[in-house]
């Protein structure tokens, strides 16, 4: 699958903006090959390298195995699709996506999921504990937004930022879990994490709320100043990621 016309795209983009269009389409397929997709819903997004603060983002109506380089739509800060094609795009993506990468200079990949764990952690009062080794590394860069219903109202991007803050990671309350990275790779890593932190914690809650074993205080302020390091492993583990979806999921990067 290329674009509108049948043929790629990669003759008509910047090298820089072709492979923000590979890592952004390898992000979809990602996230499709370990289950966390929402059919044709949630999204994520790539900057374009360059002064314009256009990014990336899937067109609506295509599941994420399908993404390809070519296919993701370019817009503008204001949602005008800045490059010719006959897809459009989630109008709830583009509130949530534009008001962070508008925002913040190191947000050039943000990924926003619906997987049951995500969402189920979200709904749960006391939101993400200090019950695992992955939710002790991620509790330092995690934030918390409330619940305002499907993200259509624009108004809503001054808060949702303001709740973020300087953080890369996020809770929508009663919706999702989100990450913000200054690479592909950055970003992938976080929300694995998270993702993991979250599935972890309603297997261990299964047992009852009384019965779960919180991680001692002194090992959580240990871990709080080790969470750096997630940053830093994600360009070791991408090169892999990358290869496991050649074998599995090939073609998008055409």
């Amino acid at each position: 699958m290329a674009d509108d016309a049948g043929t790629s795209v990669k003759s008509r983009v910047s090298a820089e903006e072709w492979q923000a269009r590979v890592d952004c389409a390898a992000l979809y397929r990602l996230v499709a090959l370990h289950g966390w997709d929402d059919m044709i819903f949630t999204h994520i997004s790539m900057r374009v390298p360059g002064p314009e603060h256009h990014f990336l983002i899937n067109p609506y109506g295509f599941l994420f195995e399908e993404i390809t380089a070519s296919s993701l739509v370019k817009v503008d800060l204001d949602g005008n699709i800045v490059a010719p094609t006959s897809y459009y795009i989630n109008p709830a993506g583009f509130t949530i996506h534009s008001a962070i990468h508008a925002a913040r200079e190191d947000a050039l990949c943000v990924i926003h999921l619906h997987t049951d764990a995500g969402v189920g952690v979200s709904a749960q009062k006391d939101g993400l504990l200090a019950l695992t080794q992955n939710a002790c590394l991620v509790l330092p860069q995690l934030a918390y937004h409330g619940y305002e219903g499907v993200a259509l109202n624009l108004d809503e991007r001054e808060r949702l930022v303001a709740d973020l803050g300087e953080k890369k990671l996020m809770l929508l309350r009663n919706h999702g879990t989100l990450a913000v990275g200054a690479s592909a790779a950055e970003a992938f890593i976080g929300i694995f994490f998270l993702e993991r932190a979250c599935a972890q914690q309603v297997n261990a809650l299964s047992a009852g709320a009384d019965r779960v074993l919180m991680a001692p205080e002194a090992a959580q302020a240990e871990t709080r100043g080790q969470s750096a390091g997630l940053a830093m492993v994600s360009g070791l583990a991408w090169p892999g990621l990358k290869r496991k979806l050649d074998r599995a999921l090939p073609g998008y990067d055409c």
